[in-house]
């Protein structure tokens, strides 16, 4: 890692500015952190998220000795457009938003429906990918995945009622653990003060809610395209994606790693973050 005295380097993500970049008529909200140079690791975020929803304890790491890219999809926070309804073009979006900051090969950090996303970029463009992260993911086609829409508006209805942060149900189980874990994920998330993103809106949600649906409805892909090292992970009682798909992943990309965390659910790396974190930094290593 080196500095200058003009730019040093921000490792910590409630310090990383939010930029722009404006390609194929959507402005890409994006920000950066870590050493620059070499291959850049670009985050793909989960369901109804936006800039400001990734845990620092498991982005913060990486930035550590690496080059990480966060952004927000067309329609979702601070960037421009729609988005789309179909998961594929959201993985244009993506190819488009890479290519116009530069990049010819970069690794993938995923979640959830991120997840999803970054299965289709790199069906579409595998040559981009060096390095493959989906956690709390399914392939496309995977069953019973087009159920996470009945489960994710119970579970905002759930904290609705009880005032609390829907990601506390549906992240993290509602045993002593899976709430305790819950809070301190949905405080961390408050971590960064300055520069916060825009909420999703209700129709860019219902929107993705959608094209979830789709995914999982649809004809399988090709998953034996991916040949690229992949690290799979999840909790064990994922009731958002189920975990079954998570070793169905496993099974479809040949040579790929599984970690499976016990007595978590959905959000199983940001409950396990302290153990996750130094395993994800040693498999995306240079």
């Amino acid at each position: 890692m080196s500095t200058t005295d003009s730019e040093p380097v921000i490792t910590s993500y409630a310090q990383a500015p939010t930029t722009t970049v404006t390609a194929g008529g959507v402005t890409y909200a994006y920000r950066e952190l870590g050493p620059k140079g070499g291959i850049p690791v670009v985050f793909f975020v989960h369901l109804a998220a936006t800039l400001d929803n990734w845990d620092p304890r498991v982005i913060d790491p990486i930035a550590a000795n690496r080059h990480v890219i966060a952004f927000d999809q067309p329609g979702v926070g601070a960037s421009t457009g729609t988005f789309p309804g179909e998961l594929d073009q959201a993985a244009d979006h993506a190819y488009t938003f890479i290519r116009a900051l530069g990049y010819t090969l970069i690794d993938i950090f995923s979640f959830s429906m991120g997840g999803m996303i970054a299965q289709d970029l790199v069906v579409k463009h595998p040559d981009l990918v060096r390095k493959l992260v989906l956690t709390g993911t399914g392939p496309r086609g995977g069953k019973d995945m087009d159920k996470v829409v009945g489960v994710t508006y119970w579970d905002i209805l759930r904290a609705t009622l009880t005032r609390s942060d829907p990601k506390e149900f549906l992240f993290f189980n509602r045993d002593t653990a899976g709430k305790k874990a819950g809070k301190a994920f949905v405080e961390r998330l408050k971590e960064r003060t300055i520069d916060r993103d825009e909420p999703i809106k209700n129709k860019a949600f219902s929107t993705q809610l959608k094209a979830i649906q789709r995914f999982g409805r649809s004809t399988p892909s090709d998953l034996s395209i991916i040949t690229q090292p992949t690290l799979i992970a999840n909790g064990d009682h994922d009731r958002m994606v189920p975990s079954v798909l998570s070793e169905d992943l496993h099974k479809r990309i040949k040579d790929s790693e599984l970690i499976i965390y016990p007595n978590s659910g959905h959000g199983g790396i940001f409950q396990f973050h302290e153990k996750f974190a130094p395993i994800a930094v040693k498999f995306l290593a240079p």
